[in-house]
């Protein structure tokens, strides 16, 4: 192999030429959104830009100045002129020098990066403009081979990018295997043997009729105390309203120790409240508080954020037992719909409901599983226009298949084992997933190792 230096201003000339805004929004060309790490172009159909441009002609190479390392550099091939933000540059480049698909190899290659480092303050990390990429030094063999090296790559990629589809699809089936476990978790169909053989445990429909009496004293207890002390009356829970009443859906047939109620008939749903954050000694206490983003299907021990005192007695908060069910009602992405356990007391903010069971009679986790089960249908009760969000009495409402108290730690117990056994087969995943990117890097690394030698 003969790799000989070069510039790359030898083979690469700037399409020169800063557009002003004003100017670019009366020629009514299409935009470049971007370049994706495969070094395919996307266009935006939006012409109009408050920003300064490139103009791009037909044949240009275009590199992205932030992502060019990563692979997204590419030819513009339509006829028609565009425009790119001065986040780009495009250049006229000597077909009879270089292969463009070796050069975008090459700016992901590792000793590229390693060029950056040598010649570039900033390396890396730099915005690589002009200015930074036609004056770097390289090592390049001929053109016929520059062809040969890049299809080798190609290659290379096709097999990867199959490896990559199959990883992915073994992560979409272990997703759809969590939810199926769960599914049959709250329908009852993981535990049949296990009611085979505790044929006379207590039936639901009593452990509800229990739940709904302990429910009742507890709060005339704190009504009389409250009425004793002069205190503000606590209201009455919705599931204790004598006119209180829900729909049921039209479930097949549950497992005859079973109850079909809603969340009010088993808990009390409550919403938080977030201090002023203006008072800056209502913040950085000992007192543990629960944003929404927390509340990402997990068991919380910690929270980022403590609240002090005084935050405390000044705001509407409630300090929650370990045990309470949180669910998150508001947030950006996924973030509505997804439930936790709290393993520590807590208060929560406003975005996030909390499910007080702390009559004992209701497994904590069984019930995080209904939440979990039915992630997508809690997300479409949410109600509201540019920012649907969920509420209290959405939740309080939310129908589950009630099994007997002994029966919910069986299932939890099941669903834990299945779900240890769903989190190897991910952590196995995730391994063959690293694997293979370390391992285009090291194909890399083969093929220009001339550039570094």
């Amino acid at each position: 192999m003969n790799w000989k230096p070069t510039k790359l201003s030898d083979f690469l000339t700037e399409r020169g030429g800063r557009i002003k805004f004003e100017s670019a929004n009366q020629l009514g060309l299409q935009r470049i959104k971007k370049i994706d790490f495969s070094g395919n172009i996307h266009l935006d159909a939006e012409t109009d830009t408050k920003t300064d441009m490139i103009r791009v002609k037909s044949g240009d190479l275009v590199v992205s100045g932030i992502n060019a390392a990563k692979g997204a550099i590419a030819v513009h091939a339509e006829d028609n002129d565009v425009l790119a933000t001065i986040h780009y540059s495009a250049y006229e480049f000597n077909s009879d020098r270089i292969s463009v698909d070796f050069l975008k190899w090459f700016f992901k290659s590792p000793e590229f990066s390693d060029l950056l480092r040598e010649q570039i303050p900033g390396g890396i990390k730099t915005e690589l403009k002009s200015k930074h990429i036609l004056p770097l030094q390289v090592k390049l063999p001929d053109l016929a081979e520059q062809i040969t090296v890049a299809e080798r790559l190609n290659r290379f990629r096709l097999e990867q990018l199959k490896l990559e589809y199959e990883i992915t699809h073994q992560q979409s089936l272990l997703v759809n295997l969590k939810q199926a476990i769960l599914q049959e978790a709250i329908q009852g169909k993981l535990t049949a043997d296990w009611r085979y053989a505790h044929p006379d445990v207590e039936p639901a429909s009593q452990l509800l009729h229990r739940i709904a009496k302990q429910r009742l004293a507890e709060y005339e207890m704190a009504f009389e105390a409250a009425v004793k002390n002069g205190q503000r009356r606590p209201k009455r829970p919705r599931g204790l309203v004598t006119t209180f009443s829900y729909e049921l859906p039209d479930w097949p047939e549950i497992p005859s120790t079973w109850v079909a109620t809603v969340i009010d008939m088993v808990g009390s749903v409550c919403v938080g409240s977030t201090p002023d954050r203006n008072r800056k000694e209502y913040w950085g206490g000992l007192i543990p508080w629960v944003s929404s983003g927390e509340v990402a299907d997990c068991l919380i021990y910690d929270t980022r954020e403590k609240i002090s005192e005084e935050g405390f007695k000044r705001a509407s908060v409630t300090m929650h037992s370990p045990g309470t069910v949180l669910i998150a009602m508001i947030g950006q992405g996924k973030t509505r719909g997804q439930s936790a356990v709290l393993k520590i007391e807590a208060c929560t903010n406003q975005n996030s409901a909390s499910v007080v069971i702390d009559h004992g009679l209701v497994v904590p986790e069984f019930l995080w599983m209904v939440f979990l089960a039915r992630y997508n249908e809690s997300r479409e009760s949410a109600k509201g226009g540019n920012q649907p969000a969920l509420n209290g009495g959405v939740i309080g409402r939310i129908a589950l298949r009630l099994p007997p108290l002994a029966e919910q730690a069986a299932i939890v117990e099941r669903v834990e084992a299945l779900m240890q056994q769903c989190q190897a087969l991910a952590a196995e995943i995730e391994h063959n997933r690293t694997h293979a990117a370390h391992l285009l890097q090291a194909v890399l690394k083969e093929a220009f190792a001339p550039a570094s030698s």
